[in-house]
């Protein structure tokens, strides 16, 4: 594919991105008003957003793997398809439940379009190329988180339209995507006789993270830490997980490669995902409810404040995105991200019911920034140390412990958000004399209609809890800091592949001099086909027959 062919086929992708990532951001701040209409309490609201999460976190390793087998363009297309159905069931639900479980099923369909929209990128753009392609990944990161929450503010809060809007909005562009790949994205499908597929190293995987994630989501509530109920969990999801490696290492096509999480920067950058996944994910989920639960914010007015982490997301992502292409090196600016990341939900820490709105807005942009530098650039990291047949495999693993960890995040957060709003409503209520029901009257996110002292108490409280939960997201991303500084310095490659089974360096390898070497002595060279639009030969293509490289001096000046 030439420059112009990259570019269109790019433009169907980044749309199916669009989609994945509105899907989630346009509940954001329409979903408190969705609860209550729902009459879902704190728990649900968390859950559906948790059940998005941990459809797609099980099922990413299944595409990836799926997409080093089969047509990454057909995959593609029937993650649209089931994301589509998912979000006519969501859009159609009368309950709260029956919401988490439509939610659930869609996140299997955003599983896959976060997975295969990597593995499709990295299949038509070298590493090299990819970092200045990033800063269009980012550029669409933040239209979808910047317009996706102003759009669900908008739609609960027009009449004629109504929350059902916020998950039929996204089924336009689906279609639209879906059209648009099919005359556009053109990839070679390598087909393999005999091919297995892990369907048990599958199931292992997603049984075990599942019930590790609904035993974090009730521990404390519905039980206690020490009790049977969590010792039965907890064992049981380390069973199956350790049951899932032991199949993994046996299996001939398996799902999550063990040897590509064993290599260095692969096994860190997944460290570093899993915790920027962690502060992100259940940090940013409960900005919405912040503004309006806590400060007293329309969804739309919601949407507005969140500008801010959206235009440090677009900025740091396009700026260093470029800085990567021109300079090779990725390290430093990971580090730089994870660094901000850090700072930013520091200062959030420290946020109540009153902090004024330039401080909060400060503090998201430094959260914006961390993440664009940190998030893309983690992915492309491992994508330039493996060869391309494993480009699948390895793009899914770190989107897969990228989501692990925000599913995790969002159920820990969630469950410590709840457990503080619920005692501080309890004890504010009984200082003012208020009678509480079984519920503390604070189980319940629809404030319309209670008296004006109780709702001040409940927002109080939820302004108050929610800088709680930042001071843990700053926590657990300094763990994304630490392996970010241990990373070995890389310079991107400019091929597609790996030569061989050696990396090889933007300065060249013996590969490159041998070929010279050849193409001095008359032989055919290696296809040297542009694949980048840049003007640089791709000399990792293997369809045309390889020099001789065996031959002596002697036979050269001979021949000669």
């Amino acid at each position: 594919m030439n420059h112009r062919q990259t570019l269109e086929a790019l433009s169907g992708l980044l749309l199916v991105l669009f989609v994945a990532m509105l899907s989630s951001t346009v509940v954001s701040t329409a979903l408190p008003k969705i609860i209550g209409a729902l009459d879902g309490s704190q728990t649900q609201y968390t859950w559906v957003v948790t059940a998005t999460l941990l459809a797609a976190t099980a099922t990413t390793p299944i595409w990836g793997k799926l997409a080093d087998l089969f047509s990454k363009k057909l995959l593609i297309q029937l993650s649209i398809v089931v994301f589509v159905v998912g979000s006519f069931v969501a859009g159609f639900s009368q309950t709260a439940g029956q919401l988490i479980a439509a939610r659930a099923f869609q996140g299997i369909g955003v599983g896959g379009l976060q997975a295969l929209v990597q593995v499709a990128i990295a299949a038509m753009i070298p590493p090299r190329e990819r970092g200045r392609y990033n800063g269009y990944l980012g550029g669409v990161m933040a239209l979808a988180t910047v317009g996706g929450p102003l759009l669900g503010g908008l739609i609960v809060d027009t009449s004629w339209l109504g929350w059902r809007w916020c998950f039929f909005v996204g089924v336009p562009f689906a279609v639209v995507a879906l059209i648009l790949l099919q005359f556009t994205l053109h990839l070679t499908t390598i087909r393999r006789d005999n091919v297995k597929i892990d369907y048990l190293g599958a199931t292992l995987i997603a049984a075990g993270v599942s019930l590790l994630l609904v035993w974090i989501s009730f521990v404390d509530d519905s039980f206690a830490w020490l009790s049977w109920q969590t010792a039965v969990m907890v064992a049981g999801s380390l069973i199956l997980l350790a049951l899932a490696v032991l199949v993994e290492s046996r299996a001939a096509e398996p799902i999550v490669p063990l040897p590509i999480i064993r290599e260095r920067n692969t096994a860190l950058a997944i460290l570093a995902s899993l915790a920027v996944g962690m502060a992100m994910f259940g940090g940013a989920v409960f900005l919405g409810q912040y503004f309006q639960i806590g400060r007293g914010y329309s969804p739309t007015e919601a949407g507005l404040l969140t500008i801010p982490m959206m235009a440090g997301v677009l900025l740091s992502s396009i700026v260093s995105g470029r800085m990567i292409t021109a300079s090779g090196k990725i390290k430093p600016y990971i580090i730089a991200g994870t660094v901000v990341l850090v700072a930013g939900f520091a200062m959030l820490a420290v946020i109540d019911h009153e902090t004024p709105l330039w401080y909060v807005g400060v503090s998201m942009f430094l959260v914006g920034a961390g993440v664009g530098m940190a998030m893309q650039n983690l992915v492309l990291a491992v994508q330039n140390t493996v060869a391309l047949k494993d480009i699948g495999a390895a793009s899914s693993t770190v989107a897969f412990f990228r989501s692990l960890g925000g599913t995790i995040g969002v159920s820990v957060l969630g469950a410590v958000l709840a457990r503080r709003v619920t005692d501080q409503i309890t004890h504010d209520f009984a200082a003012a004399g208020i009678p509480t029901s079984g519920s503390s009257g604070g189980s319940s996110l629809n404030l319309n209609g209670l008296p004006e002292p109780v709702v001040h108490i409940i927002r109080a409280a939820y302004g108050d809890a929610t800088g709680h939960i930042f001071l843990i997201s700053a926590i657990i991303a300094i763990v994304g800091v630490i392996a970010a500084v241990a990373l070995r310095p890389v310079m991107l490659r400019d091929s597609l592949d790996l030569p061989g089974s050696a990396p090889r360096s933007a300065a060249g390898t013996a590969t490159n001099a041998a070929v010279a070497a050849d193409a001095v002595d008359g032989a055919p060279a290696i296809d040297q086909v542009d694949v980048s639009g840049s003007g640089r030969p791709d000399l990792s293509r293997t369809d045309s027959p390889r020099p001789d490289l065996s031959r002596t001096e002697e036979e050269r000046s001979t021949r000669r």
